[in-house]
């Protein structure tokens, strides 16, 4: 079953959704599809509002549906949950406006399991947000294993045994029917408990899709509803549709997303290798016209899913699977009772025989890497103890003082072989111990899955998944430390800095630009898209685009301004002191850039309308909201780092009643992403340019790899900017312009964007101006701060009176 349609004498014009594209919308899906037809790559950086969603959408439909091409399927990939309902919206109105003989465009918004299982969207039979993977692996596994080839029975009886129970209580003569499992507004036919078959809970709603599946045909002949006529199936129409029916919806999910036009999903599901490896691989090939939305955040998304690590309490856990493992055949070999290694929980021997001489693993070697984890874990412990007595020798008297802290392995600046990596040679662990680790924490968890009844996530494969990367990837491009997580455990003794700390050693990816340019090169073509991707030469190379070009997959760009009217928007670079850490000082401190920035933020703040103001962190950001509401007679809002529900309850405050001031860090949520429509913001004003922690080991680390990969003068091609500017400084201005960017995004929408540090103003050592596209560098002309007040006056009162 499929939902594709080829139309002959397709046209994109029949696919746009509304009834004329901006001139620029039509340029970039004439070059997109034109790019895509090469196999190749349109890079676009467009002006917030400027219809970059339609544009993307436009062209991939186009290429699916044309009978020449080679494209099957449009994917979809953003950063920010925002922007995957702008697509789910786009998709709504381009199905509205399709010529009357074209089937509607099916699509499908990609989530977890925790979005789409019924029992952990209603809370019951033991499944939550936190339960719901390791619950739905280990009722998945039960259910194979009562059908499978030496199973007790089949789907059918397990399908039909569930309801049975639902009858059985009718039956009983109760005046009230049993209480049905419901979930998105639809009654299942299942009672909220899982069901049990010869005292084996399984889960009948994946029973019931395993009954479905065709004995050797595509699994989408289990799909219990028809793709053609049903558009975009979002995830409330997933799970009503599946499991109103009595089938699992991730299952299904799984099994429709080859075959829809247009997947929505996250980076993650192209470039998490674990999740393409077991949910998303379809849709990695070249029939797949992939979409890189809000691609300024490739890169650093891109590293953090191709970077790896392990908690020391991943390793404790996994040392103590491998005891329960390797115990029973050591008791049973010693001529004990193996029910002494039942007393905690262990496999037993016979079991652990059989698995491991089904594998390549050998008991020697389970034990070598059991000690191997002990001794890594002493090892840690002694590094960790070590270092704070160096840098806090008091620590031991109040842990409350300790603070997220680092422990770089290797001198950041210089490539070489990690310290840890040394001390496991020095102790007789070579490389081989390191990636053995993988194979044995895989035999591990089959092991004990077996043998223990119980839904959870062995530690073993993480730990040794992580163990074995550690000792493959390089000592350039990565780099090892030990993180300190601040957090708090009561159970630790009082002079423990478990007390405090999570310790984990961690391998940053620092130039994941390979990575991403290898899974680019895997899909046909497409577009990669952002409000905010100068310069351009930076971006090509960070993200391996410029490598994928040498291969010979044409990759080609766009840049769109701003095309609104100019005269209803007003553009400052204030001329104010650099909002460096060594000019505004410690927070509570009063000196003249903290005040220039409070009184240019406060003349902008009179703007009659809600203004957002950005600040580089979340702690400056604190104390500018003080400072504002001391000053403002309108409400001052501060965000503060939150989960999503406060997120979102701040921003219905905003955007309700009287006009306010919201503060939040540039590097939050609120200033990309968000949709400030119409009259939702009138200013917003960016207070510094938003650097990471530069005196961090891993920034070292991350400078140095990218001045090693991309400087270099330009004269072999490389950008020749400092590992500075290409990894902290660019990165820093796009999330700057990103902010800005919130207020005009349509042609009816006024309002006044402010840069407010002298960086923004001026050429100097440190300027970012240059880093500006040339269109927003003629626009925001330098201001001093005397005449600040005037521009917002002059621009407000021209502004009202038309």
């Amino acid at each position: 079953m499929s939902a594709a349609q080829r139309v002959p004498d397709v046209s994109w014009q029949a696919v746009f959704g509304h009834d004329e594209p901006y001139p620029e919308q039509a340029d970039g899906i004439d070059a997109t599809i034109d790019a895509a037809d090469d196999d190749g790559f349109l890079v676009v950086e467009g002006a917030c509002g400027t219809g970059k969603t339609m544009l993307a959408l436009t062209a991939g439909i186009d290429r699916v549906r044309d009978p020449d091409s080679k494209y099957e399927r449009v994917l979809v990939l953003t950063s920010v949950k925002q922007q995957l309902r702008q697509f789910e919206a786009d998709l709504e109105a381009i199905n509205a406006n399709l010529p009357i003989d074209w089937r509607p465009v099916s699509g499908l918004t990609l989530v977890g399991k925790a979005d789409v299982c019924p029992y952990s969207r209603e809370t019951v039979a033991g499944v939550d947000d936190e339960t719901v993977y390791d619950r739905c692996e280990g009722l998945r596994e039960r259910t194979r294993n009562l059908v499978g080839e030496d199973g007790q029975t089949s789907t059918g009886t397990l399908v039909s045994e569930a309801k049975a129970t639902q009858t059985g209580l009718l039956d009983t003569g109760a005046t009230q029917g049993p209480d049905y499992l419901s979930t998105a507004g639809e009654p299942t036919p299942f009672l909220p408990e899982t069901a049990e078959y010869a005292d084996t809970e399984y889960c009948p709603f994946y029973a019931t899709f395993l009954d479905d599946l065709p004995e050797d045909g595509d699994p989408v002949e289990a799909v219990p509803f028809d793709l053609t006529d049903r558009g975009h199936i979002d995830t409330d129409d997933l799970v009503r549709l599946s499991a109103g029916y009595g089938t699992c919806p991730h299952s299904v999910m799984g099994a429709v997303l080859p075959h829809v036009e247009v997947v929505l999903g996250n980076y993650y599901h192209a470039f998490d290798p674990q999740t393409v490896g077991s949910f998303t691989g379809a849709l990695v090939d070249d029939a797949t016209f992939v979409v890189c939305d809000e691609a300024h955040m490739l890169e650093p998304r891109v590293r953090d899913l191709v970077s790896d690590g392990v908690g020391l309490t991943t390793l404790r856990d996994a040392e103590q699977e491998l005891t329960r493992v390797i115990q029973p055949v050591e008791f049973d070999d010693a001529g004990k009772d193996a029910a002494g290694g039942s007393e905690t929980g262990s496999a037993d021997a016979d079991l652990v025989r059989g698995e491991l001489a089904d594998s390549d693993v050998t008991l020697r070697e389970l034990r070598e890497v059991r000690a191997f984890v002990s001794d890594l874990r002493s090892e840690i412990d002694r590094r960790v103890k070590a270092h704070l007595d160096r840098s806090l020798p008091d620590w031991r008297a109040d842990l409350s003082r300790l603070e997220d802290d680092e422990i770089p392995l290797r001198d950041p600046e210089a490539p070489a072989v990690d310290d840890l990596t040394e001390w496991a040679d020095d102790a007789g662990y070579d490389g081989g111990t390191w990636v053995r680790a993988e194979s044995v924490g895989a035999v591990v968890a089959r092991i004990l899955n077996e043998a223990e009844d119980e839904d959870v996530r062995r530690a073993a494969p993480a730990a040794g998944r992580a163990l074995a990367n550690w000792k493959r990837c390089d000592h350039v491009s990565y780099f090892r430390e030990i993180e300190l997580e601040r957090t708090w455990d009561e159970t630790e003794s009082r002079n423990s800095w478990r007390r405090a700390y999570n310790a984990r050693l961690a391998l940053h990816n620092c130039v994941p630009g390979e990575a991403i340019a290898e899974r680019l090169g895997e899909f046909g073509g497409g577009v990669l898209m952002s409000a905010t991707l100068e310069p351009m030469d930076v971006f090509r190379e960070v993200t391996g685009l410029d490598a994928l070009a040498e291969r010979g997959r044409p990759v080609e760009e766009r840049t769109y301004g701003l095309s609104f009217p100019a005269a209803n928007r007003a553009s400052f670079a204030v001329d104010v002191p650099k909002f460096t850490h060594e000019n505004r000082g410690r927070r509570g401190e009063s000196n003249p850039t903290r005040r220039a920035h409070v009184d240019a933020v406060a003349e902008i703040a009179r703007s009659p309308g809600n203004v957002l103001v950005g600040m580089p962190n979340y702690g400056e950001a604190s104390w500018m909201a003080e400072a504002l509401a001391d000053r403002l007679d309108r409400p001052v809002l501060l965000d503060e780092s939150s989960g999503d529900d406060a997120t979102e309850a701040l921003k219905v405050e905003f955007f309700g009643g009287e006009p306010k001031v919201l503060v939040t860090s540039l590097r939050g949520t609120l200033t990309e992403g968000v949709d400030y429509r119409g009259d939702r913001l009138a200013a917003a004003a960016v207070c510094g340019v938003p650097l990471i922690d530069t005196s961090s080991p891993r920034t070292r680390a991350l400078r140095t790899a990218y001045d090693r990969r991309f400087g270099g003068g330009g004269s072999d091609g490389r950008n020749g900017r400092s590992g500075f500017e290409t990894a902290l400084t660019v990165p820093a201005v796009r999330k700057a312009r990103q902010a800005i960017g919130r207020v005009i995004r349509g042609p009816e929408e006024v309002g006044i964007r402010a840069l407010i540090d002298a960086r923004y103003a001026r050429a100097s050592w440190d300027s970012v101006r240059e880093y500006l596209p040339e269109t927003e560098r003629e626009e925001f002309d330098p201001v001093s701060p005397d005449m600040l007040g005037y521009g917002v006056d002059r621009f407000w009162s021209r502004a009202g009176e038309e």
